[in-house]
């Protein structure tokens, strides 16, 4: 009796088990979506974006002496014979270029940013704490995190968990009730980077720049 009373309390434990679930990817976590083609509105520094700039002119930069002597001394056909007329499009200043991007993911916890000026890849990890060891790049190694309204701030590769607020605001909805929309930004931290130029000029920035860039998405009134 008590062997057939023990086989059923295992039997039982065992039924009630459930196997561990995988967290979910950044893609499920993802509060925007960012994928898709997008085109540049340039509605800032026209002069210094959709021409190349002459030589010397930094302004609203804040370089020191040695800035000021690298951008004095641009040379683009240098450039060109060295390999490096990619300058103008590395990390650091690719988003400001004016043109299309094409927006996808490579995988779950890869997001893939192709542009069409300069014709460069930019892939953004989720998930990575710290960018592995390796040779730097025009666009270096890019780490990814969501930043959910009412989540830590930062917290995890799809974004972390709730805090309090948003924790009490899920409760106060009642259980089965809908969950409400989510709101975040993509938020991206670009290091590894090759020397490269601030603007086509030759303003210059190091390999030891560090690129922390905020992604989000605005719908108008018009549909765009």
């Amino acid at each position: 009796m008590i062997f057939t009373l023990l086989l059923a309390v295992l039997a039982l434990q065992g039924q009630g088990a459930q196997p561990a679930q995988p967290p979910p990817t950044a893609r499920l976590q993802a509060p925007i979506d960012l994928t898709g083609y997008w085109v540049s509105v340039v509605t800032e520094d026209w002069r210094w974006r959709m021409l190349t700039p002459p030589k010397g002119d930094y302004s609203s930069l804040p370089l020191n002496d040695e800035g000021r002597k690298v951008a004095d001394g641009w040379d683009p056909a240098k450039d060109e014979a060295s390999g490096n007329a990619c300058r103008a499009y590395g990390g650091a200043a690719i988003m400001r270029v004016p043109g299309r991007l094409h927006i996808t993911w490579q995988d779950d916890v890869t997001l893939k940013i192709e542009t069409d000026a300069g014709m460069q890849t930019r892939l953004l990890h989720f998930g990575a704490a710290q960018p592995p060891a390796g040779d730097a790049g025009w666009q270096g190694y890019s780490v990814a995190t969501w930043e959910i309204a009412g989540a830590q701030r930062g917290a995890g590769g799809g974004g972390g968990q709730r805090g309090d607020g948003a924790a009490e605001a899920a409760a106060g909805r009642g259980r089965g009730a809908p969950p409400g929309p989510r709101f975040g930004s993509l938020k991206v931290v670009t290091t590894q980077l090759k020397p490269g130029y601030l603007r086509k000029n030759g303003v210059p920035y190091s390999e030891n720049a560090v690129v922390t860039e905020y992604f989000d998405r605005h719908n108008e009134s018009n549909g765009d």
